[in-house]
């Protein structure tokens, strides 16, 4: 009888143990899900150092008209004055393309085994013919614009780099050549035969351009 009882006991010892062991394990199971498990878990980005205020905005854009535009407006008068001109304020992309142009620069800088360091905003014109160089088609003679050039360092030096044929990071200056090598736009024929010898290498730009410009009235402060 008292074995039966022992017998007992140690059965009934047994399954509180193993049930206690369940409620444990059910306990850590529901621990490790997060509340809500659609949400994301993100910090708040801090405002970047480089945010002006609208007041500052304005004062640019104002004193880029008071000082630039009036003067381009002149000039490209004076060069052709059959044809209307008003200078560009600003060039657009999507932010969908930007942030398909940051992925893609990341991507080959990594492939090349370098960090992108940062974008350089070239401000730029472009040339009162059809074409560029590269056969390329002018859509918007004589406009100011900007292209991107982003940069890492090179031999502790930070330039603009591009892919060149073995996959390697290499200065954009190494095998574009000067400017006054290559003439200006309107076709030093002497200089301009010379652009083809400066790009020799096969490789990969990365500079960004044809964004969507826009002269007056259509801006965000007139």
């Amino acid at each position: 009888m008292k074995n039966n009882k022992r017998a007992l006991l140690a059965i009934f010892g047994a399954s509180l143990l193993f049930l206690a062991s369940c409620q444990q394990g059910n306990k850590k199971e529901e621990s490790t899900e997060p509340a809500n498990p659609t949400a994301e878990q993100t910090e708040p980005v801090p405002t970047p150092k480089g945010i002006i205020s609208l007041k500052e905005s304005k004062s640019l854009y104002d004193n880029y008209t008071k000082n630039r535009v009036d003067m381009i407006e002149e000039f490209e008068a004076e060069r052709e004055p059959e044809k209307e001109f008003d200078a560009a304020r600003f060039t657009s992309f999507t932010y969908a393309d930007m942030k398909n142009y940051m992925a893609y620069v990341e991507q080959e800088a990594k492939e090349a085994g370098v960090e992108v360091a940062s974008l350089r905003l070239y401000f730029a014109n472009y040339p009162n013919k059809p074409d560029f160089p590269d056969g390329q088609k002018v859509v918007h003679p004589r406009q100011n614009s900007i292209f991107i050039v982003p940069t890492t360092i090179i031999d502790g030096e930070e330039l603009g780099f591009y892919i060149d044929a073995e996959g390697k990071a290499k200065p954009i200056k190494n095998v574009v050549g000067s400017s006054e090598d290559q003439g200006n736009d309107e076709g030093n024929t002497a200089k301009a035969s010379m652009i083809p010898t400066l790009f020799q290498d096969d490789g990969t730009s990365l500079n960004l351009n044809h964004g969507n410009s826009g002269p007056p009235p259509y801006t965000d402060f007139q």
